[in-house]
This record gives C-alpha cells, sequence and structure tokens, in this order.
C-alpha cells in the first residue's frame, strides 16, 4: 500500500511594502528634525535665563569680559549685598498678599459667574456674557485713569487692598476658561442634587467645584503668574517704599545713571524663583487641565 506523501511547502515570508516603509521612515526623519528644531529653540530660548543667573555670582568685571562664560571665581556677594539694601523679604511678602488674596477672588467670583450662567440661560445672561466679552478685550491701559480716580476716591490707592480690587478685572479671563469647561459637565448630577434637596451654592460647592478643579488648577497657575510678574499696576497704584512688590525692586535697581548689573540680575532672580518654583510644581496640572477642557468643551 503506497502512500503519497508531500512535502511541507515553506511558510510564505511577508513582503514589505515599499510605500509603508517610505512613509514610516519619512515619519521617523520628521519626528527627528521636529526634535532637534525644538531643542535648539528651546536653547535659544535658555540663553537669557542662563545670562541672568550665571552673572549672579560674578563682579562687574567678569561680567564685561565673560557675561556668558563661568565665573572666574564664583561668589555670593550680589546676593548678600541685595538683602542687606533692599527689602527683598517684605517685598516678597507683599506680592504674595495681593497674589494669594487676588487670584483667589477672581476663581471664586468667575467660578460662581460661569455656574450662574451656565445654570440658569435667558436672554439676560446672554446680554451679560456679551457685556464681558466686550469689556474682555478693553486695553486695561485705558483704564489705568479712570480706575486712579476711583480708587482716589475711596482711599484705595497706595494700599495693598487696592491692588488686590484692581486684580479682580481678571475674574473676566477665569470666567471665560471655566464657563466653557462648565458646559461639558454631566448636567444630570445638577438635576439629582435638586431633586434631592440641596440648594444651588450646595450644589456649587459639593458637585461642580470637584468636577471643574482641572481647569480651576489651570486657571490659578495663570493668574498667579500674572499677578505675580506685574509691573504696570504695581507701579501706578503703589508709591510707598514698604508696599512696593518684588517686580517694583527689580525696576528700581537699575539706576538713572549707572546699574550695578550683577545686584540687578540678582533682585531679578530672587523675584522669578518664587514662580519659577510654583509653576515646575503645578505643571502637570496645567496640562491635564488645558487638555481635559480642550476634549470636554
Amino acid at each position: 500500500m503506497s502512500s503519497a506523501t508531500s512535502n511541507p511547502q515553506p511558510a510564505a515570508t511577508p513582503t514589505v511594502n515599499g510605500k509603508g516603509m517610505n512613509f514610516t521612515a519619512r515619519k521617523r526623519i520628521g519626528l527627528a528634525i521636529t526634535s532637534v528644531v525644538m531643542i535648539a529653540v528651546a536653547l535659544i530660548c535658555a540663553v537669557p535665563l542662563w545670562y541672568i543667573v550665571i552673572n549672579t555670582f560674578k563682579t562687574i568685571p567678569d561680567m564685561n569680559s565673560n557675561p556668558l562664560g563661568l565665573p572666574k571665581e564664583w561668589t555670593f556677594d550680589n546676593y548678600v549685598h541685595a538683602f542687606k539694601t533692599v527689602p527683598i523679604l517684605r517685598s516678597l511678602w507683599n506680592t504674595f498678599i495681593v497674589t494669594f488674596f487676588g487670584v483667589a477672588i477672581q476663581v471664586i467670583v468667575g467660578a460662581l459667574a460661569a455656574y450662574g450662567m451656565i445654570l440658569r440661560k435667558s436672554r439676560f445672561t446672554a446680554a451679560v456674557g456679551a457685556v464681558l466679552m466686550v469689556a474682555f478685550v478693553v486695553p486695561a491701559q485705558s483704564t489705568l485713569i479712570p480706575l486712579y480716580r476711583m480708587e482716589a476716591q475711596s482711599h484705595l490707592v497706595n494700599t495693598l487692598a487696592g491692588l488686590v480690587v484692581i486684580y479682580l478685572g481678571g475674574a473676566i479671563f477665569c470666567y471665560f476658561l471655566i464657563v466653557g469647561y462648565m458646559r461639558s459637565l454631566p448636567f444630570e448630577l445638577i438635576e439629582a442634587a435638586r431633586i434631592d434637596g440641596a440648594g444651588p451654592l450646595r450644589i456649587f460647592w459639593s458637585i461642580v467645584m470637584p468636577l471643574i478643579r482641572p481647569i480651576l488648577t489651570t486657571v490659578v497657575v495663570f493668574q498667579t503668574m500674572g499677578s505675580w510678574n506685574d509691573f504696570m499696576n504695581a507701579n501706578v497704584f503703589i508709591s510707598s517704599s514698604e508696599l512696593r512688590t518684588i517686580v517694583l525692586q527689580v525696576y528700581n535697581a537699575v539706576g538713572q545713571f549707572s546699574t550695578d548689573w550683577p545686584s540687578f540680575m540678582t533682585i531679578t532672580v530672587l523675584a522669578l524663583l518664587p514662580v519659577f518654583i510654583f509653576f515646575i510644581f503645578c505643571q502637570k496640572w496645567i496640562v491635564s487641565g488645558l487638555v481635559a477642557g480642550s476634549v470636554k468643551g
């Protein structure tokens, strides 16, 4: 009895699509070029920061001879001189006070305004939203004179409380960021809370606030950086040396006829350091808040 035997056929080797390989190669080359360009741009942007930081450890002759290089001899005399001659700690405290209270009230007012707009949709709320939009596009410089007259009549000029009041105008920016995020909230939760007998404020604090936490964090970071680095309003509404913010101390470090540039850069670094640490600490929440808002809104 004969049995027919068949030789096993070898497995077909997959063929590589030339077009697909070319597309993958082009994609990798494009990513490599993009990475190189982004790294180059980042390095260019880092040059001013390096210039400021490295020159705080130099003397004036050393800075003039080699502004971008390492110091010939590292020295902390500029920092000692800054703390001795400039009330750095007091200015940092003043800046912290106006930033903390200003941002806190801005976020609360902006969130409440957005909540009211979403909760009660009517022609009135639409008109208020249009007015806020117009107010948002008005340049801040054009309102300085009427704001100064209003604060002078209220005896708020040259006070930290008056500067906080000025910063409350930023609540409009908070409102526009938060209202877009709120439109994507599951309103079934709000309706269920209403059925259970919860009032509007209870719903806001217990349900809405936890849901909008990502965008609130993003708003807090943006407004904190803006208030901390603000120069125009502080320069206009603060005249007392005891109430100066840290940015005003940086401005006053520039002399009329000559400037000790290493000392000036030292005060600049001290002004930037707290907000830089704050930004690094909150960076992941900034990205998550913006991404969540773009996906939901």
